[in-house]
């Protein structure tokens, strides 16, 4: 045991919190959310929030648009930093060259609208209006 990562096999975490301690979500309510929306995958099948990850289980974890693929290596109760947290897992060399791909495409092309923030300024809104043949007032 190092750093508190137990990979012993009877070392065992319900999902919710490992993916919260291995930093896939910043709460350990939203991670719940995902996996009981389906969005997280033990082995292949979709699991409750109660589930046991033991070392040695594969995950497909789909967080946004960013999606991995990762064997457990360990598991720890505690959130750590990002560095002893990526300790905890071990992701496949697909799952990131696709991550990698995925990331290089958004940053190409991004979607459009993707750099407005917040609301209209006076002028983009009365171009908006032209633009959509309406009144703007």
């Amino acid at each position: 045991m190092n750093n508190g990562i137990d990979t012993g096999p009877e070392a065992r975490l319900r999902i919710d919190k490992w993916l919260w301690a291995a930093r896939f979500f910043k709460t350990r309510s939203l991670a719940s959310q995902a996996v009981t929306a389906g969005h997280v995958r033990v082995n292949g099948d979709p699991v409750k929030p109660a589930r046991e990850v033991r070392p040695g289980d594969r995950l497909d974890i789909a967080a946004g648009e960013t999606r991995w693929r990762v064997d457990v290596l360990g598991v720890n109760a505690h959130r750590r930093p990002a560095v002893e947290a990526r300790q905890l897992y071990h992701e496949t060399a697909e799952s990131e060259a696709r991550r990698v791909a995925e990331r290089e495409t958004r940053r190409l092309a991004p979607a459009p609208g993707s750099d407005l923030r917040g609301r209209p300024t006076k002028k983009a809104r009365r171009q908006i209006h032209r633009f959509g043949g309406g009144d703007p007032d």
